[in-house]
Order: structure tokens, then C-alpha cells, then sequence
């Protein structure tokens, strides 16, 4: 089934939008119809009886929801499942080409656009490599990239883009000594708005969010996320960044900042407190490069590959493994989770050894007082900030529960 021509992303989204204040018969069918698309992302597929059981609504309205949202093609029907007695169950399940969006992911050495489908697919990847970020350059690439990748899309698929999500470090213009960029350009990022920027070159709603948290969110719904209620999460880019997930639910804190673990202090080469940042990231293994005269430029180029550094990334996955464990006892002491999820931009050969390593580091400290939580390997990858910004749309307008996740649309 296709989606009517005369409905586009945001015409559907405000039909299933769940309206703030009040409760009337219109505010209660737009909540249960995210909580059952939800509930179907959750679980991949669900049938109609296992939705009337999980969210203790009646087969009738389950029936009806059901089938208002096949209307709109939002959903669609799997091979039915025949048991011992009564008639065959029939799956429904998130139809992919029901609604797209895009990510951009604004990172210290390049900046990436995808089209994402409605299950999390990422259609088609754009990436640009720079010396440092500046944003009419950045704005330049999405203006041109947005043009490419409406071009991937038919034009009634077009008509389904549901915004743009971006996943960018707060605080850019303090980057300066980490990027070796001058003052004067890095400033221009202090008076940048996104929602100006973004309504010179498009009509499509913005949202941003810091990008670490738009990783772990990523995680938390397309990954891993799910087989825990508390965990805590990081992401080592550039910068190593995190994110926490507080019974289900991304928690970014009032300014957005909470599981932003990269200031937590750590012993520095001479016993002196040092961010994470300034230990655990992968710019400090690029500035070793550099220094032993080694091209570092496939670290941004190609995260998925990395050439083999031998000692230098032995080295640097030790130290960040041990700086990570000592934050972990830190994180631990005020907030008691399950796990902790490590993922990053590079090869999954690296975040399998930064895992393991960060394990044996774990076993090595002192943890009377606190629950010793489960180490292992997130499942998104190194896309993870851009597939996060291309998902705050998507479920800002067709999920519900996920209102800690996003920003207010700008």
C-alpha cells in the first residue's frame, strides 16, 4: 500500500500528534496511536491481540487504530501466523517508506548528511572532511547535499520527509585548542543560529540536539538500548562524549548535558586531573600520529577502516580503556546502571579491543560501594550521531515516550 499523494510527513504527523494540555477524544486516539507504532518499533513486528494485551486497550480500538494507520501506510502487514485453533494472527510492522528524514552530524573533521528511512535505514550517506568546522562551509554542503539527496527519492516520497535532525557539539567556538583553528573564524559559531541558517536553504522543520546525547538515542531505540533499563553510554568521536538512559528513557537533564561525560577528571601523565576529553578521544591518538610524522587523515576519512597503526593504536586504546574505567567508578558512584555501552568512530575491530581493554582496566579499581555494571559493545557504530540527528524528527512527531530525547523544534 502507498501513502495517499495528497499526504505528506507533517499532514499525517498532524493527525497522530499528541496535542499538550487537556484530554478530549481527539488527544486520546492521537497517544494510543504512537504508543502503538512504539510499541511496533520496539518489537519489530507485533500483532493486533499482542497490542490489545501490552497496552491494555480493547481489540476493538486496537482494531481501529490499526487500521487507520495501514490507511496512511505508516503500517503493513506481515505473513500471517497460523496456531493450533481460531484464525491466523497477522504482524504489523513499521513500513520503511512510510516516512523519511535526514541527519546531519556536525563532528571536528567532517560533517555528515543521511536519508534515513522510518525503520532507521540509512539510504544514502554524504560526508564532507575539513580543518575545522566553520558554518557557512557546513551550510554550504547541506544545502547542496539536501538537493542530492532528494534526488534518491521519487517526489511523492519526497513529500514524506518529516525534517531535518542535527546532532552537533554544543559550545563549538571552545574547540580552538583541540582543532588548531583561529579564534576569529571559530568565533563565528557564537552568534550561529541553526533555525535562521536552516530556513535560508529549506522548509523542512529543525531540530538540534548535542551530539553525544543524539548517539545514545540512536542506541537506545536501533541498538542495543533496549535490553536495558539504565545504562550509560559513550561515544568516542573527536571527543569523547556519553549519554544516559534512565528507566527506558534517553535523560538529558534540563541543559541537555547530563551524560556529558567527556569533563569528568581523570589522572593525567603526571598524577594531575585532566578532562576525559583530554585522554580518551581520538584526536589525542591523531596528535601522536602527526608527531611520529604519520599520516592520521583515514581516522576522519574512513572511520569503518582504519589502517594498522601497531603500537601507537595499542597505546592509545590502553590509555583510553583505563581513563574510561576510572570514569565509569565515577559514574557509578552517583547513578547505579546495568551497563555501559562504548561505541566510537572507528572499525569494530578497535571497539571490540577498547572494550575489552576497558574490562580489564574495570577489574583493576577499587569498586566497594558501587554495583560493577556490564561493559560491551554498542551495536550502532561509527554513524551513530548522524543516524541519532536523522531519528529527533521521526520521533518527535510519530513516537511517543520520546519527548526526553528532543529539543523543542526550532
Amino acid at each position: 500500500m502507498t501513502t495517499r499523494p495528497d499526504d505528506t510527513a507533517l499532514e499525517i504527523s498532524k493527525r497522530i500528534r499528541d496535542p499538550s494540555g487537556g484530554s478530549n477524544q481527539t488527544r486520546v486516539r492521537a497517544h494510543n496511536e504512537r504508543l502503538v507504532m512504539s510499541l511496533v518499533r520496539r518489537h519489530g513486528s507485533l500483532p493486533k491481540a499482542d497490542i490489545a494485551r501490552r497496552t491494555g486497550l480493547s481489540a476493538q480500538t486496537v482494531s481501529v487504530i490499526m487500521r487507520a494507520l495501514e490507511k496512511d501506510s505508516l503500517l503493513i502487514r506481515g505473513e500471517p501466523v497460523r496456531g493450533r485453533v481460531g484464525q491466523p494472527s497477522i504482524p504489523m510492522a513499521l513500513n520503511p517508506d512510510a516516512v523519511f528524514s535526514i541527519g546531519l552530524k556536525i563532528g571536528r573533521r567532517s560533517a555528515d548528511l543521511v536519508l534515513m528511512d522510518f525503520i532507521g535505514g540509512v539510504r544514502r550517506q554524504l560526508r564532507q572532511t575539513y580543518a575545522y568546522p566553520l558554518p557557512d562551509p557546513i551550510m554550504a554542503f547541506v544545502e547542496n547535499g539536501l538537493q542530492q539527496l532528494r534526488a534518491e527519492l521519487s517526489v511523492e516520497a519526497q513529500r514524506r520527509i518529516a525534517g531535518i535532525g542535527i546532532a552537533s557539539p554544543f559550545e563549538l567556538w571552545n574547540w580552538l585548542e583541540q582543532v588548531g583553528a583561529p579564534s576569529d573564524e571559530m568565533d563565528a559559531w557564537r552568534n550561529f543560529s541553526f533555525a535562521d541558517a536552516m530556513k535560508r536553504i529549506t522548509d523542512l522543520p529543525v531540530i538540534v540536539q548535542n551530539d553525544a546525547t543524539a548517539a545514545c538515542g540512536a542506541e537506545l531505540v536501533f541498538g542495543r538500548g533496549a535490553e536495558f533499563t539504565d545504562f550509560a553510554y559513550f561515544f568516542v568521536g573527536s571527543f569523547i562524549g556519553g549519554g544516559l538512559v534512565l528507566n527506558h528513557a534517553l535523560f538529558p537533564g534540563s541543559q541537555g548535558n547530563a551524560g556529558a561525560f567527556g569533563p569528568i577528571p581523570v589522572p593525567g601523565p603526571n598524577g594531575e586531573p585532566q578532562q576525559l576529553l583530554n585522554r580518551a578521544s581520538i584526536f589525542v591518538l591523531e596528535n601522536r600520529l602527526r608527531d611520529a610524522g604519520i599520516d592520521p587523515s583515514p581516522l576522519w576519512l574512513s572511520p569503518n577502516e582504519w589502517p594498522d597503526y601497531g603500537d601507537y593504536l595499542t597505546g592509545w586504546i590502553d590509555e583510553t580503556g583505563r581513563n574510561i574505567a576510572i570514569a565509569i567508578v565515577a559514574i557509578g558512584g552517583i547513578i547505579d546502571v546495568e551497563a555501559v555501552l562504548i561505541d566510537g568512530g572507528f572499525p569494530g575491530s578497535v571497539r571490540r579491543q577498547l572494550v575489552a581493554t576497558v574490562s580489564k582496566e574495570l577489574e583493576k579499581l577499587d569498586l566497594q560501594g558501587i554495583t560493577e555494571p556490564r561493559v560491551i559493545e554498542a551495536a550502532v557504530g561509527s554513524e551513530a550521531r548522524a543516524i541519532g540527528g536523522a531519528s529527533l524528527p521521526i520521533f518527535d512527531r510519530f513516537m511517543i515516550d520520546q519527548n526526553v530525547l528532543v529539543k523543542e523544534p526550532v
